[in-house]
């Protein structure tokens, strides 16, 4: 039913709008669009004031309908336009300027919470553009007193209103309802608007923000708090940076995410250098001093890491470099500052003036492939007249040539990466184009080689994943961006190696036995190539040097010649033989796909993993990937309900079920624990093949996630490796091991374990014997001799009489096993074992609101949301539960 507004049809003569919108109504209900194109080209005709009665029309139709992205008014102004070709005298300048700004008006009224399709005509229809901007703003406010945030942004981009209008109320809702796409439409284009959400956005990555405080100044604004999770320093710092460098600003702006950024990737370095032990002292030092850089702070967070991955001789000679003020050095570390003598007070690098042997060590030349040429044959590029001597013998017809390229590493703290050193191979002979040389980079005659070699169709150039070689040469050479370079005779030898890869080849060993060839090698990329097909891999040691660095180590000139011969070596093999790579004789006929759009690479993905949940676990080389649940029903493993496939194994209990869990899934093992699964976690500070170690002598299934999965999975038996995704949360992750091994935990596995400490035994202490116990620790502060009273001695001693009267202790896990307390030292807090008890883990608090309670009521809600009825806790007669440590 329509509702007619009071507008009075001018002309007598003239048709009615209202008469004609429900003429026009009858067809689009039947979706009878001809028959309404008809009567609508007829009707307008008729209207002696089109453009008002139009507003008329569109005033007494309904808004937007729910499942409905076409609306009725939309059709209506569709055919108006389709109407007013065909009558070019209806238009706005043939009407008074009065008259005309009414309408305007009324127009834009309608603007609100309209589809962008509707707007687009409204506006092109009643030139709303030529509106006063000051009407145009506060129309914009109006729309969002309503909450149309979205639409207000929209629209004021279509009306280029973006100057008129406070950024910050514009785009702070959109942020916060998770809309930041329309927050960058509405800024795009406005450099001032660009920098000021940019850095709007690093404010928010404080570790003090409180986003509650913002929502605060929009009270119409309604927000979700489960909706709130992307406003975290994490995230938004990935969406800084993305801005910075899609409005190429200056990353100055944005200190806060910057910092962040930095130490985040100290925080990697550190895992790398001590770790991993993957980094040699001398790029590690290099990439500490550009990422600390001269931010105080993390000046001083990289002592305190110092302390804790290197003891404090490294981190006194780092603060002794910093100048870190006493009253911030940690503790213990003044005193070995002051101990420390003159020649050790500061750090020793190596120097590349030093004359390194070319050749390295006989172990180093029997594991890695090594140069084949000569020291004296390989040439600094610097300057034009080398540059001269590169092109006669590089650019000539029918030749070949290895190219790679090296830049410095930045860790995320800026986006584009600028190439350093070009590497230029052909026969015995490795030219080096030496980017950092002043003056060199920039000159014409150097851009204007590089483009002849990459458009020289008569020269081939090898690679591997040359497209990110190219987008750091646009990175480096803007000249690029402006006429691009013309990319002729390439052949990249990362397609050549997924078709081998994809030909699954029985390739034989020739490199030694330590070192894994095909499907269970743990190496990657190019390195893995050239041991499939040279018969060692590449050092990969100097890959993350500082490239920038004037002179180079030998080591890193080492590494760079042999990463652009070892693709001439590798053509030369391949093209010898290239039917037992599986290869056609022609490898330049082997070319990459053309780039796939992003949509169709987000199609692809989100159809991947639906085969991936159809078909459940499925093995990847030699271990297995865990697929997610498929459904809510899988969840249920969770709360010992039966799968609804049958499974290939037996139904395991918890207990069974031994793990180690890599150091980045310790949450994970914390939560198996809590079903009763053993579970040894490693510490931040363990090597990941001591996961290796201890599950070949304890018979263990090793749990991990990322790289180290690579080089675990090859030193354990077939299936005992388990990779696991790092983003999902600890229950997630849970679910899938769980589903995996077939294992049925039951409410009696809840807290059969600890989360601390792994033991599956308990103990009773009664008041008395903890509070004693706690003072002597110092976790309890000592309290005057009239603290206890009469009543709560007597109460102690009926705690004694209760536990020795007891025939059964009182349990909140019947899975669990009990300790006698008479073993328990009270002095050392120690077992006959040795074990050590933690008294510290709950102090003294009223029995009814025990750390255990409240952990088991955390349970309880998350074993509730699984639908798994938990077991009781009994927290009475002043006794609380303790678990021994092993």
């Amino acid at each position: 039913m329509w509702t007619d507004m009071n507008h009075t049809t001018p002309g007598s003569a003239g048709l009615d709008p209202a008469v004609l919108r429900d003429q026009l109504f009858e067809p689009w209900n039947r979706r009878d669009l001809q028959t309404l194109h008809l009567l609508a080209i007829q009707g307008f005709s008729k209207l002696s004031e089109p453009l008002e009665a139009l507003l008329t029309i569109l005033e007494g139709c309904p808004g937007k309908q729910k499942g409905r992205s076409h609306l009725f008014g939309h059709q209506i102004l569709v055919e108006f336009q389709k109407w007013m070709k065909e009558h070019p005298q209806v238009t706005l300048s043939a009407i008074s300027e009065q008259q005309a700004a009414s309408l305007q008006r009324r127009a834009l009224s309608l603007l609100t919470d309209s589809q962008p399709s509707f707007a687009d005509t409204l506006i092109d229809i009643y030139h709303l553009s030529s509106l006063d901007p000051a009407t145009l703003k506060l129309h914009i406010i109006r729309m969002q007193s309503l909450n149309c945030y979205k639409e207000a942004a929209a629209l004021s981009v279509k009306l280029n209103l973006q100057k008129e209008l406070n950024m910050e109320e514009m785009c702070v809702p959109l942020i916060l309802q998770n809309k930041l796409a329309s927050a960058e439409c509405f800024v795009t284009g406005h450099k001032h608007l660009e920098q000021q959400l940019v850095t709007l956005l690093d404010s928010w990555c404080h570790p003090n923000f409180s986003v509650e405080h913002v929502i605060k100044k929009f009270p119409r604004l309604s927000v979700a708090k489960q909706s709130m999770g992307h406003i975290q320093a994490k995230l938004l710092t990935k969406q800084v940076f993305r801005l910075v460098e899609k409005f190429n600003i200056d990353p100055g702006l944005c200190p806060r995410a910057l910092h962040k950024r930095r130490l985040d990737s100290l925080r990697f370095l550190m895992y790398k250098r001590f770790v991993e032990k993957g980094m040699t002292e001398d790029n590690w030092c290099d990439h500490v001093q550009y990422v600390v850089a001269d931010d105080p702070e993390l000046q001083i967070v990289l002592v305190e890491m110092l302390v804790k991955y290197d003891g404090l001789k490294k981190a006194s000679q780092w603060s002794l470099r910093y100048n870190i003020p006493r009253h911030r050095l940690p503790i213990g570390l003044w005193d070995t500052q002051q101990s420390l003598p003159p020649e050790l007070q500061q750090i020793h690098l190596t120097d590349p003036a030093q004359a390194e042997k070319w050749i390295p060590s006989q172990s180093h030349c029997e594991r890695f492939y090594q140069v084949p040429i000569t020291k004296d044959k390989v040439h600094f590029v610097d300057s034009q007249d080398a540059l001269q001597r590169c092109r006669n013998i590089v650019l000539k017809e029918g030749g070949v040539v290895g190219v790679d390229m090296e830049w410095q590493p930045t860790f995320g703290c800026i986006s584009t990466q600028r190439v350093a050193l070009i590497q230029i191979a052909v026969c015995e002979q490795v030219f080096l184009l030496d980017l950092c040389a002043s003056g060199f980079c920039q000159h014409p005659d150097t851009i204007s080689f590089i483009r002849s070699l990459f458009s020289q169709r008569n020269v081939l150039k090898l690679g591997y994943g040359m497209s990110g070689d190219v987008k750091c040469l646009v990175a480096t050479w803007q000249q690029f961006l402006e006429e691009p370079l013309k990319m002729e005779g390439m052949l990249d030898l990362l397609n050549v190696h997924k078709k081998i890869q994809h030909a699954k080849v029985k390739l034989t060993q020739n490199g030694p036995k330590e070192v894994l060839v095909g499907e269970d090698s743990a190496e990657k990329g190019l390195s893995l190539l050239v041991q499939q097909v040279l018969g060692k891999p590449l050092d990969k040691t100097e890959q993350m040097s500082n490239w920038e660095k004037r002179p180079l180590r030998i080591s890193q000139v080492r590494y760079a010649v042999a990463d652009a011969c070892c693709l001439l070596d590798v053509y030369s093999v391949l093209s010898r033989n290239p039917a037992y790579f599986g290869l056609p004789a022609d490898l330049c006929s082997v070319s990459s796909k053309p780039p796939e759009k992003s949509g169709d690479k987000r199609h692809k993905e989100r159809q991947f993993k639906q085969t991936k949940q159809r078909h459940g676990a499925e093995e990847c080389q030699g271990a297995q990937w865990v697929s997610p649940p498929r459904s809510e029903a899988e969840k249920g493993l969770l709360c010992g309900e039966k799968p609804q496939e049958p499974q290939n194994t037996p139904p395991l209990p918890p207990q069974q079920l031994r793990v180690v869990c890599d150091n980045m899934l310790q949450g994970l093992g914390r939560y198996l624990r809590c079903l009763g699964v053993d579970v040894v976690m490693l510490e931040n500070t363990d090597d990941h093949r001591e996961a290796a170690r201890l599950a070949q002598a304890e018979g263990r299934v090793i749990l991990t996630c990322g790289q180290p999965f690579q080089s675990l999975r090859s030193q354990v038996g077939e299936g005992c490796c388990l990779s696991l995704d790092c983003s999902e949360k600890a229950k997630d992750q849970a679910v899938r091991v769980l589903r995996h091994f077939n294992v049925h935990p039951t409410p009696r596995d809840i807290f059969s374990r600890c989360q601390a400490c792994n033991s599956d035994e308990y103990v009773a202490v009664p008041r008395k014997y903890m509070v004693r116990m706690l003072k002597e620790k110092g976790f309890l502060q000592h309290q005057g001799d009239d603290d206890y009273t009469h009543q709560q001695e007597e109460e102690d001693l009926s705690d004694i009489v209760t536990l020795s009267m007891t025939p059964e202790l009182p349990r909140y896990a019947p899975q669990c096993q009990w300790a006698s307390l008479s073993g328990l030292d009270p002095d050392t807090l120690t077992f006959p074992g040795g074990a050590h008890a933690a008294p510290h883990c709950s102090p003294r608090p009223p029995a009814e609101d025990t750390p255990l309670l409240r952990l088991h009521q955390m349970w309880q809600g998350v074993l509730g949301r699984l639908s798994l009825r938990p077991c009781p806790v009994h927290v009475s007669g002043g006794l609380t539960r303790y678990r021994r440590r092993r």
